[in-house]
């Protein structure tokens, strides 16, 4: 892997990641702790967050992120555990596939309270800390699938979209305080997950034929992006989108 840079603004910073057990999740997780950050996050998966925790000393909360009371109160204990955050990444999501002939309201609402009704709730938990701080760093994980127009997944599709409405109304709202709120937007990323559903050799093959990039996208790309926009680096970066996808069309 390539040599990456290192942010000393970084080091000491206390970060909460959401999802970060698996997936991008972990590799972010992964890589706030090789920059000396104070890493915590929430998951689910208790074997994967005990893996994930052992691996990188991060400070960890099983939590379902669809109970928001559950989830607030998580964040309020790792915060008196590892300190007020600096840094919020709102990683969690999970891009189920489905027919849209056969979704349903209850379906609908739930996909919502997955993939994005959490992350409001989880910039109200933090915000506050990161205003008595004087500043802070919000970023928001997207999708490019609505972009993309990809089909298969339409209720995850329109969540996704959603989030960059959250992101630039939240810059707004929390810029006054120094903290600014951007959205990353990785591509089709080769996860385990992904490799074990749907990557198969013609379906990746298509993908990378619309990428302009030839290479697969790995985590440690995304992961990397968010680094940069949680660093002082990034300190003028807000309410935008921010693409990992190859150059996907």
């Amino acid at each position: 892997m390539t040599d990456f840079a290192i942010y000393p603004s970084l080091n000491g910073k206390a970060v909460l990641v959401t999802g970060g057990a698996s997936g991008i999740g972990a590799r972010i997780v992964t890589a706030f702790a090789e920059q000396g950050a104070r890493v915590a996050f929430l998951d689910r998966d208790a074997e994967a967050s005990r893996d994930v925790a052992a691996r990188t000393g991060a400070a960890h909360r099983l939590c379902d992120l669809c109970d928001i009371t559950a989830t607030q109160a998580a964040i309020a204990d790792l915060a008196s555990e590892v300190g007020p955050f600096a840094v919020l990444v709102n990683n969690a999501a999970r891009d189920d596939r489905h027919d849209w002939r056969e979704v349903t309201a209850d379906y609908w609402d739930e996909r919502f309270a997955t993939n994005l009704r959490h992350m409001f709730f989880t910039i109200q938990a933090v915000a506050r800390g990161m205003i008595a701080a004087g500043g802070g760093s919000i970023v928001n994980i997207s999708s490019n699938s609505w972009w993309e127009a990809v089909g298969g997944l339409p209720v995850y599709a329109t969540a996704k979209s959603a989030v960059h409405g959250l992101t630039r109304s939240m810059a707004r709202e929390l810029g006054r305080h120094r903290i600014r709120v951007n959205t990353v937007v990785p591509g089709w990323v080769m996860t385990e997950r992904q490799k074990e559903l749907w990557v198969t050799p013609e379906a990746l093959a298509a993908h990378l034929n619309r990428q302009c990039l030839p290479d697969p996208i790995d985590p440690v790309h995304v992961a990397r992006m968010v680094l940069f926009l949680a660093s002082d680096d990034a300190a003028m970066c807000t309410a935008n989108n921010y693409m990992v996808e190859a150059g996907s069309i």
